[in-house]
């Protein structure tokens, strides 16, 4: 009996393509389960936060992502009685799961951290002490920005952790930088962070946002930068958030092209200071609710 070697190559070729479209089909649903599992991890819309107008939106490079974003209310420290809300945009090292496994990470200490009565520094800097831990000596740092906004008083205390600038847009029309803070989160377990405070007028803006918005490059390898993002917030100043929102994330869409991907994860964060009144104020009290895109 004559073995025909090439009918037998043939077959094993055939059977190593068969388990690795089988190993494909599973890596596929198992990121596909991943993302339905980071998605419970950050808003599906924005709580309601007096005084304030609120807009999300994200965009994965991949399946899984490795930015962060939320928005959620937590006690003022030092036994005071009114309730602040922490506002928190991050952008984690790298991309893909590995990111995405570290962004877990960050989410479920923030939380934890966040329900004990301590001040925002002492919020950042236990967050870096943490980060330092899981970041392999300073190679999977993470930029973020925290910030803090008390209702009553209108003030934004914030500080920004190698991130990049958020752009506050006065309503006369002139933009502020929130640069203050100190190095990415994971890089030095003892930095020191610095905060500052602005207060949010009725109608002022404030955009927080990661590096892969304004960093999108279109196929002239030309990045959106920030410039086009402050002209878009320029034109949309009398919109509602979620408007607003849109007109960005279209100009991004616009400026890329539909053939290219996108070379890292895109999130951000507008909020709008609009008019209320406390039991002591002057302001109609108003609250609002907005969607994730």
């Amino acid at each position: 009996m004559v073995f025909d070697l090439r009918f037998f190559g043939g077959l094993l070729i055939l059977l190593l393509l068969i388990l690795e479209a089988a190993d494909r089909v599973v890596m596929k649903r198992d990121l596909q389960i991943a993302r339905e599992i980071q998605l419970w991890l950050v808003p599906g819309s924005p709580p309601q936060v007096p005084g304030m107008e609120i807009a999300f939106a994200t965009r994965p490079a991949n399946t899984v992502a490795g930015d962060y974003y939320d928005v959620f209310p937590r006690q003022a420290s030092g036994g005071a009685a009114a309730q602040k809300f922490l506002f928190t945009v991050a952008d984690v090292a790298g991309k893909s799961i590995p990111a995405a496994l570290l962004m877990a990470s960050f989410q479920a200490s923030l939380k934890t951290l966040s329900s004990t009565p301590c001040s925002l520094p002492e919020l950042v800097d236990g967050m870096n002490r943490y980060v330092c831990t899981n970041s392999q000596s300073g190679l999977r740092f993470i930029t973020a920005v925290l910030g803090e906004f008390a209702p009553d008083t209108r003030t934004f205390t914030y500080i920004n952790a190698g991130h990049n600038a958020p752009l506050l847009r006065r309503t006369s029309g002139k933009i502020e930088r929130l640069e203050t803070g100190g190095l990415p989160l994971g890089v030095k377990q003892d930095a020191a962070y610095q905060s500052a405070m602005v207060t949010l007028e009725p109608g002022d803006w404030l955009a927080i946002f990661t590096d892969g918005l304004v960093e999108a490059a279109n196929e002239r390898e030309e990045e959106y930068g920030e410039q086009r993002m402050i002209a878009v917030l320029q034109a949309g100043a009398s919109e509602a958030a979620t408007t607003l929102m849109s007109r960005v994330m279209v100009d991004l869409d616009f400026f890329v092209g539909n053939n290219l991907p996108l070379a890292d994860d895109v999130t951000c964060m507008l909020i709008k200071s609009s008019c209320y009144f406390l039991a002591f104020g002057p302001w109609p009290l108003a609250y609002h609710r907005t969607s994730m895109l």
